[in-house]
């Protein structure tokens, strides 16, 4: 064999036994900027900052994290579509808020979904109907029956998709039930607990609610049940076929180069698979993480934008 052979082969196999000599993985030239599409101190908020602690943990990058809210998440999407395709920044939000902007006004928004690399889901929110642990109505259902033999009643919620699943319900069953526009979650349950609302919207803030005694499911709006109360039964079983599907996900200006995209949904996916970001969406919402991949999330959002132009069709 000929020396400059020898010394090929030498060095080919010293590549191999040193991971990552053969094919240097992608790694960002600096700082990496995950915006955050809602404010500080939210469910959003919560779990991007424990990703990006999971990220820097495992790799090393430095990630900085950057709130930016407003619109939904339209605030941050509009800043990240004009962001360089280099890796060095990122954005997560929640698919339904992005889905019902587009829906809505997607012709005065300075993006659409193929305007971005989608990296990863988180999980799933896990989005209910509940009401006082005392109303006289066990299942959503039964609340719809009420409100039609007694002339209507209250409803809170804090988002599009809500709003829009009560109004098509309305339509093809006379319920009137009346809408009541809330800020958040938490302001619905105070308003269930004070007896100011009959029933309301929750995506997880309730689940301690349940446990205490204070407040009951009626149904989960979602297109499976949820495993803290597996008898509960969806919208759809229920004879409404209606649901929401708001994943946590994340995303960055599409064009990045597939080796940083590579890199960035690997890094993402494993900080999602920690035992921290385990641990914290277990406390926090009784379900497990579910990332879909930057396929899945891409098909996610564009099967997501159909049903909602479905839905706001049936709405009117």
């Amino acid at each position: 064999m000929k020396l400059t052979t020898l010394m090929k082969t030498a060095a080919i196999a010293t590549m191999i036994a040193i991971p990552g000599a053969a094919l240097a993985q992608w790694a960002p030239s600096g700082p990496i900027t995950l915006q955050i599409g809602f404010g500080a101190g939210g469910s959003t908020d919560t779990l991007g900052r424990a990703i990006a602690a999971a990220v820097e943990e495992n790799t090393g990058w430095d990630v900085v994290v950057e709130n930016k809210p407003g619109g939904g998440g339209v605030a941050m999407l509009s800043t990240l579509v004009n962001a360089e395709a280099d890796g060095s920044k990122i954005g997560m939000g929640v698919t339904v808020a992005t889905i019902m902007n587009l829906a809505m006004r997607g012709d005065k928004l300075p993006f659409k979904i193929d305007s971005f690399d989608h990296l990863a889901t988180v999980v799933l929110a896990p989005v209910s109907i509940i009401a006082r642990a005392d109303a006289p109505y066990d299942t959503f259902a039964e609340f719809v029956a009420f409100s039609k033999e007694n002339g209507g009643s209250l409803m809170g919620f804090d988002g599009g998709p809500q709003r829009l699943i009560m109004q098509s319900i309305n339509n093809t069953t006379g319920s009137q039930v009346e809408l009541v526009s809330n800020q958040s979650g938490a302001e619905i349950i105070k308003g269930l607990l004070g007896g100011q609302l009959d029933a309301g919207f929750s995506a997880g803030e309730h689940i301690q609610y349940l446990e205490s005694g204070d407040l009951k499911m009626l149904g989960v709006a979602t297109q499976s049940r949820h495993p803290y109360s597996p008898d509960t039964e969806t919208l759809v079983e229920q004879g409404y076929p209606y649901s929401v599907e708001p994943y946590f996900y994340l995303a960055a200006p599409a064009g990045l180069d597939p080796e940083a995209k590579d890199a960035l949904a690997t890094a993402i996916d494993e900080a999602i698979k920690s035992d921290a970001l385990d641990e914290l969406i277990e406390n926090v919402m009784q379900t497990k993480a579910s990332n879909l991949g930057p396929e899945g999330t891409e098909a996610k959002l564009n099967s997501g934008l159909a049903d909602a132009f479905a839905l706001i069709e049936a709405a009117k």
